[in-house]
């Protein structure tokens, strides 16, 4: 899996706010059967690899464990044999004994900053299930797909809040109170004035990245583009 990160984002709920920070973690040289009983313990698919102070080295799942129950015997055929030695890391997992063998490097990961949507995003891209939750490098918890999950269900009042508190007024420094906001079943509805066109698409979009929001209907009008519409009105009079 090749390295990823999501972009640091000042809107919608936080990582910080949703991650585990009691993590099971492994280190390179735990071996394989001690990590798969981690995981059959903990009820879990996969868990952090760390080095000994913290810094996250990598993943390792059920995926990588069961790929080294398959080995490479000497019952393999030419043409297999062939596809397997143009997998060098491939063959080297086969023959994996410990965690820092098997896992997989460098892990997709994200930061305690970064907002749930963008998490989602990361993870139904790469099709995982967690993401380490990574600050400087060190392992600082996990966030799972039921974690999302419970942050995208939410009351129409915590999706209010938050648009009022972290988009509009943190994020945008427009006051909550210059619009009319209402949120229904997770339909958004925002009116009133902004400055300009892009305040109009900047309320908007931050809106959209907020967890629970299903759809945004905009009744924002720019103040700048009435000015403008009224200057050529007086000049055409």
């Amino acid at each position: 899996m090749p390295a990823a990160t999501v972009t640091a984002d000042d809107r919608g709920m936080k990582i910080e706010r949703l991650m585990t920070r009691d993590v099971v973690s492994v280190t390179p040289e735990t071996p394989l059967k001690d990590v798969a009983a981690l995981l059959t313990e903990n009820h879990i698919s996969g868990m952090p690899v760390c080095a000994a102070d913290g810094t996250l080295l990598g993943v390792v799942s059920e995926a990588d464990i069961l790929r080294t129950e398959q080995g490479i015997g000497p019952d393999v055929g030419g043409r297999l044999r062939w596809f397997f030695r143009r997998l060098d890391d491939e063959i080297d997992k086969l023959r994996a004994r410990t965690a820092g063998e098997a896992m997989t490097a460098p892990a997709l990961t994200v930061r305690p900053v970064e907002n749930a949507a963008a998490a989602a995003r990361l993870m139904v891209g790469y099709r995982v299930n967690r993401l380490p939750v990574v600050d400087q490098g060190k392992l600082v918890g996990i966030v799972t797909r039921a974690d999302l999950v419970r942050a995208f269900h939410r009351t129409d009042e915590e999706i209010s809040k938050e648009i009022r508190d972290d988009v509009l007024r943190d994020a945008l420094w427009i006051a909550p109170d210059t619009l009319d906001l209402r949120v229904e079943d997770g339909v958004v509805t925002v009116s009133g004035p902004v400055g300009t066109e892009l305040d109009v698409e900047s309320v908007v979009h931050g809106i959209r990245r907020v967890p629970g929001v299903v759809d945004v209907r905009s009744e924002l009008h720019s103040r700048a583009a009435e000015a403008r519409r009224s200057a050529e009105s007086h000049r055409r009079f």
